[in-house]
């Protein structure tokens, strides 16, 4: 055995952000179910030691750090975020009602906020400005979103009788030491933290951790360095050229881009928006009110805070430069930017109501696989989303602008027609009077085949276009379709969590086709961040340079080329590509140790035709999301919840939502109910000292 520092505890979870503090708030639920949210510490109730391990914040991770910068948002509405579990949860478990991000902001902008409430963290004293400002209907900065998981699990640990051992530090392995142990080893790769190391400076921090069950709940993994990733780094070094390269926004270097020059951007999804407010307002470049010059809009919102909601959160802005920010020629395969979410003028919106891929049309489909992999997407699926994403568009054309139509159209008409056609863009073809209202919903997400020379113009009109989807949401089609995109895809989730589709359709039309689309017009970014984009794109701030870009190093310096624009050349190099969570080529040592160790698997998908493919998660049993190893052995001690194990846990990549039934939060149940059931906690006031002098 090791001599280094070991420490013991009734649970290790490795990973500090969300799904740590949905643990920990389900084990203090079902260690006390009568207990309110907020009550008094029962003294009688021995205490449950666990061990959270993070390489940046405990309790807020990696992606909720709370010492980012405030540029960087979070793209759900403050109304859809919580940690605690509700009735609309599958669990078995009690539920124990906790304040979800827009009651909680509420409270600790009150006078002491509710009795009984933990203290807040310290270090957060600006969470009560930003919290002050909140409503259902903003978008919440990721640092006062990483402080309301800070509190709760704070809270969580204090009315639950459980010690919370925060681990600065990196998980390298885990193993079996005893048949009813795991040791977890842990080095001193962090990054730096907004509190700093966890364990203090003048106690040696455990490198070994035991317990009788561990968590894995790393959240959002990231990718190696990737071999074009490293030549594009290399150049830069060989030619004095500036790259940043594909990684977290709150992670990286912005101060290298230059000002004033030309920077080729690569990736146009969510990380992209937080670049554009970096360089901009984060330099010191201001937006104005389009209309009247104002910095505040018409609801007096700052024209430079992203988050803004409210009737005005996507009006037009005009961009007012400070002369820091760079020249960004952004393109990506898509080529454009993901689309932004209408303004709110009335609460949250209804759900979108399908008239051709229902809800019963999707039951059907389940219960004709009963249970069995032999649905195909391209052939059974993306028929009913390709007709009732045209529907949604040419609906909203038949009911706001009718002349865009031919004659005589009409909203139950084109259901009709829709529902029997089979090629949906010929039918949209026909019936609009002008081609640019056509749509095609295989090419919803970039632009269409264009001529070089008509890429100026084109990029005019989507600005219009897109301008009036944030602005006016109600009216445009464009809305309507992002709307419809986002309910058809929960439908399409439902098939997926019920084992009805074939493996090899999941790996291949969907996750190339249906993911990305659904991402690109259903999870972008708040309406005022697309209005600062459009005032950028308008000011010539920002260059699209169309789909298909690709970029690569030429005589000491970077080239970018796409479909419509031909060789653009730049010193700088800004890759916002986001991570997609997939296990075989991640940088995590632990998820690394384990899959080249044969200690974990990738999971199999079942495939129409009796084999098998394997996914890009972790192979995890579908009861208790045990590990299973390379031979089909599975680990009833090591739990992984999550997006390693997305494919076995359908949807648990997507935060908890009030109401909603939450894959996340019933995975935090689980793991719950099996740390209980292998722990021993220590009585009141006996303490337990770990080997060494850490404690």
């Amino acid at each position: 055995m090791s001599d280094a520092p070991h420490a013991s505890f009734d649970a290790v979870i490795v990973g500090g952000g969300p799904r740590a503090v949905a643990v920990v708030a389900r084990l203090a639920a079902r260690r006390r179910p009568d207990a309110p949210w907020g009550s008094a510490p029962d003294p009688a109730l021995p205490v449950l030691r666990v061990a959270v391990v993070d390489r940046v914040e405990v309790g807020a991770g990696a992606t909720w750090r709370t010492d980012q910068s405030p540029l960087l948002l979070n793209n759900t509405w403050a109304a859809r975020t919580t940690v605690h579990a509700d009735s609309s949860t599958p669990m078995t478990g009690p539920v124990v009602a906790g304040p979800d991000l827009v009651a909680w902001a509420h409270a600790a902008t009150s006078d002491g906020g509710p009795a009984g409430m933990a203290p807040r963290p310290p270090g957060t004293a600006w969470a009560a400005d930003e919290a002050r400002g909140l409503g259902p209907g903003s978008y919440p900065t990721r640092r006062l979103q990483g402080a309301y998981y800070l509190e709760q699990i704070d809270e969580a640990a204090r009315r639950g009788g459980i010690e919370v051992v925060p681990v600065h530090g990196t998980v390298t392995d885990v193993r079996a030491i005893r048949t009813e142990l795991r040791e977890v080893t842990v080095s001193a790769d962090t990054v730096p933290g907004p509190a700093g190391p966890a364990i203090p400076a003048t106690q040696t921090a455990p490198t070994r951790l035991s317990a009788p069950v561990v968590v894995l709940a790393q959240g959002m993994i990231q990718a190696r360095r990737a071999p074009r990733t490293a030549r594009f780094a290399e150049a830069a070094r060989t030619h004095g050229l500036v790259y940043v390269e594909p990684g977290m926004p709150a992670e990286r270097d912005w101060a290298v881009v230059p000002a004033g020059q030309d920077v080729l951007v690569a990736g146009l999804g969510a990380n992209f928006f937080d670049v554009l407010a970096l360089l901009t307002v984060g330099r010191g470049g201001h937006f104005v009110d389009a209309r009247t010059g104002a910095p505040a809009d018409a609801s007096g919102r700052s024209c430079d805070d992203g988050g803004a909601d409210g009737p005005h959160a996507g009006d037009p802005l005009r961009y007012v430069p400070c002369g820091a920010e760079p020249h960004l020629l952004a393109g990506s395969r898509r080529g454009l930017p993901y689309r932004g979410k209408g303004a709110l003028t009335d609460g949250l919106p209804a759900p979108y109501a399908a008239r051709i891929a229902t809800r019963e049309r999707f039951a059907a489909l389940a219960d004709r696989a009963a249970g069995r992999p032999v649905l195909d997407l391209a052939r059974d699926v993306w028929p009913l989303l390709a007709a009732e994403l045209t529907l949604a568009h040419l609906t909203a054309l038949a009911e706001h602008r009718p002349s865009a139509l031919r004659a005589g159209v009409t909203p139950d008409a084109l259901a009709r027609r829709l529902e029997r056609a089979t090629d949906p863009a010929c039918v949209a073809a026909a019936l609009v009077v002008d081609p640019a209202d056509a749509f095609d919903a295989a090419r919803a997400d970039r632009p269409p085949i264009l001529e070089p020379a008509t890429w100026p113009a084109w990029v005019e009109r989507w600005v219009r276009d897109e301008q009036e989807s944030v602005s006016g949401p109600l009216t445009s089609p464009r809305a309507r379709v992002n709307q419809a995109m986002e309910t058809l895809r929960g439908e399409v989730a439902r098939l997926t969590r019920a084992g009805a589709v074939d493996g090899a359709s999941l790996e291949s039309t969907g996750e190339s086709v249906l993911t990305p689309l659904g991402l690109a017009l259903a999870s972008g970014p708040p309406p005022r961040r697309t209005a600062q984009l459009l005032a950028l794109v308008r000011a010539g701030v920002v260059e699209l340079l169309g789909e298909d870009t690709r970029v690569d190093v030429e005589e000491g310096a970077f080239v970018a080329r796409s479909r419509v624009r031909a060789a653009v050349r730049a010193r700088a190099f800004v890759e916002t590509r986001m991570s997609r969570g997939q296990v075989s080529p991640t940088d995590d040592p632990l998820l690394r140790s384990l899959l080249d160790s044969g200690r974990a698997r990738r999971h199999p998908l079942p495939t129409a035709a009796g084999g098998v493919v394997p996914s890009e998660s972790l192979d995890v049993t579908r009861d208790g999301f045990a590990l299973v190893d390379a031979a089909g052995r599975a680990d009833e001690r090591v739990v992984v919840l999550g997006i390693p194990a997305e494919a076995v846990q359908r949807g648990s990549a997507i935060g908890a939502s009030p109401g909603v039934p939450s894959p996340l939060l019933a995975g935090a149940d689980v793991a719950a109910r099996r740390i209980l059931a292998a722990a021993q906690p220590t009585a009141p006031g006996t303490g337990r000292t770990a080997s060494g002098t850490w404690c």
